[in-house]
């Protein structure tokens, strides 16, 4: 591999381009390590998820632009991201990745609100007097 490959991750209203080159396993979010960046466990635990499926956690250095969206948006879109990659890496780990789910879209997004509820399905209290 010569350099860089990237890719795009995105949940629900998070983006992330993910930049992926050979190295020692350094993954850097927003110009900030990631276990400073998602500071909870699982959330650190989602945005390795595909290196480790794959075992290739200290073969690759990671740099990730995370915007929009919270926190567990930005690590499941940088899960996501990572996954695609790691296939533009090399395309043998297709098969291990889909099997865990890693190569999906996850579709859910937040419901709009509706005119005349308080939100989304919420009614406004209704009185009868």
């Amino acid at each position: 591999m010569e350099k860089q490959k990237n890719a795009v991750g995105r949940r629900k209203e998070a983006i992330t381009r993910v930049f992926i080159s050979k190295g020692e396993g350094k993954i850097t979010v927003n110009d900030k390590d990631y276990k400073q960046y998602f500071t909870l466990f699982y959330l650190q635990n989602q945005v390795e998820a595909p290196l480790k499926t794959a075992e290739v956690l200290d073969k690759f250095d990671i740099v990730i632009n995370a915007q929009g969206g919270g926190l567990k948006g930005q690590a499941e879109a940088a899960k996501l991201g990572i996954a695609r990659a790691l296939l533009e890496v090399n395309p043998e780990f297709r098969p291990v990745l889909k099997a865990a789910g890693y190569l999906t879209r996850d579709p859910r997004s937040v419901e709009r609100k509706k005119f005349g509820h308080k939100k989304a399905r919420r009614s406004y209290q209704f009185s009868k007097r």
